[in-house]
């Protein structure tokens, strides 16, 4: 009986760890807040964002006029989103245990404040934001971008 209990913890133990480490994790970050219009492109489809929403990768995320938006990602980067904002998450990896680490973020358009995460503090050349006029390497804590 004991040794049934033993295989339990352990069972237990490792998905957990899997769990917090991010090893098997299917979605990028969670829709936090939002406000008037906000919708999500994914594939061929239009989502209208709702709270908690889980984002993939490869989501566009956009703002309307009277819409704006807080993502937060698994890594724990915050993504502010003001009105008429329009931003894709190109490619999140969050494996910190196999040091499979990498954010890129593209700004189409409006108003987005970056709050850094975890991949920014353990492998911040893996950090990437691209803008229709330049690529920021982010290697700081906060950044705010607007893009006419």
């Amino acid at each position: 009986m004991k040794s049934f209990y033993r295989m339990v913890l352990v069972v237990g133990l490792v998905l957990t760890s899997a769990l917090v480490y991010g090893s098997d994790m299917d979605h990028a970050g969670i829709v936090k807040s939002l406000d008037g219009e906000v919708l999500i492109f994914r594939n061929d489809q239009i989502l209208k964002a709702e709270q908690n929403l889980r984002l993939l990768e490869g989501d566009v995320i956009q703002t309307g006029p009277n819409g704006k938006a807080g993502l937060i990602l698994e890594d724990d980067t915050v993504i502010s989103m003001g009105f008429n904002s329009k931003i894709a998450i190109k490619n999140f990896m969050f494996q910190p245990h196999e040091k499979k680490l990498s954010f890129i973020s593209r700004v189409f358009y409006g108003t987005v404040s970056f709050l850094s995460g975890q991949i920014a503090k353990l492998a911040p050349k893996q950090v990437i934001i691209e803008t229709p006029y330049a690529t920021i390497g982010s290697r700081g804590t906060h950044i705010l971008i607007k893009v006419d």
